[in-house]
């Protein structure tokens, strides 16, 4: 992946290193079945939660005391490559949002180890790479990228670009107001279609990354050969059939909350291959 010397953002906030106290992470009763269910069956539980859009919670935790660590262009090179990363989802959808006579406003992006304070609750490093809609911040420790190149068999700089543009995608969503709609929904529905509703976020976030690679690499050039196939190598690792393969030698397709490999390769591929917003609609078409 071409990224050296690109356009570095500054929307970034970095905390590494830093060390902060508070309760664990307020999940919904969907989250904390999950989170319990990895723990039981010995999967990371960053890989079955991926975001935390749907968080349900009142308490909006402050800005840790003293300010962030650094701020803006990080100079060690995986967080410099986050950077160039986010810098390039900036342009894409400022482009994208300004076709339709919108104002695409950016979300920061915090680097954090261990633990991070978030308005979404005080979040562990094993909830992984997650989008947060109160205070319109993705966060990730670096350390997942080892992880999924190593134990989820992911490697390649494009992989680690995916798993940010995915959960760009869910701050695209929350601009658009699709995110409130399907919660809004899952509020009446019952688990099961809460499940569904859930897939679909999931794949529409898949098919965003697909659409910022796609004009990433018209514009910019930024994909080298083997890039798509590191990326669909990283949507297929984090299938929820992948994951409960692994973890408890079968698969239970209604307790999906994000896709089957198949799924989050083949929207990523839309997305990728066609670059239009339009093409995304998971919830008007089928995802089976």
């Amino acid at each position: 992946m071409r990224w050296r010397g690109g356009r570095q953002s500054d929307n970034v906030e970095d905390y590494r290193g830093r060390r902060f106290g508070g309760p664990g992470l307020k999940l919904g009763g969907g989250a904390i079945i999950a989170v319990v269910l990895a723990w039981l069956f010995g999967v990371d539980p960053r890989l079955i939660l991926g975001v935390m859009e749907g968080v349900q919670t009142t308490q909006v935790e402050p800005p840790p005391a003293g300010g962030v660590q650094q701020t803006g262009r990080p100079d060690d090179e995986l967080a410099e490559f986050v950077s160039v990363v986010l810098a390039d989802t900036e342009d894409t959808w400022t482009a994208l949002f300004a076709e339709r006579g919108a104002q695409y406003v950016p979300p920061k992006l915090v680097l954090f180890s261990d633990s991070v304070p978030s308005a979404c609750g005080h979040a562990g490093a094993s909830v992984g790479p997650f989008y947060c809609p109160a205070d319109q911040k993705v966060y990730i420790d670096l350390g997942f990228y080892r992880e999924l190149r190593e134990k989820f068999q992911a490697p390649g700089d494009f992989a680690q670009a995916y798993v940010i543009a995915h959960e760009v995608g869910h701050h695209v969503q929350n601009l658009a107001g699709t995110a409130d709609k399907v919660h809004a929904m899952q509020q009446r529905s019952s688990e099961e279609q809460s499940n569904s509703l859930s897939v679909r976020l999931e794949l529409q976030a898949d098919c965003y990354a697909g659409v910022w690679a796609h004009h990433a690499d018209r514009t910019r050039q930024m994909l080298e050969t083997g890039d798509v196939e590191e990326g669909l190598g990283a949507a297929s690792a984090v299938g929820d059939d992948t994951i409960q393969q692994r973890a408890r030698g079968h698969v239970v397709p209604e307790s999906f909350t994000h896709g089957s490999a198949e799924q989050r390769m083949r929207w990523f591929n839309t997305g990728l291959t066609q670059g239009s917003l339009d093409s995304c609609d998971t919830f008007a078409a089928g995802t089976s």
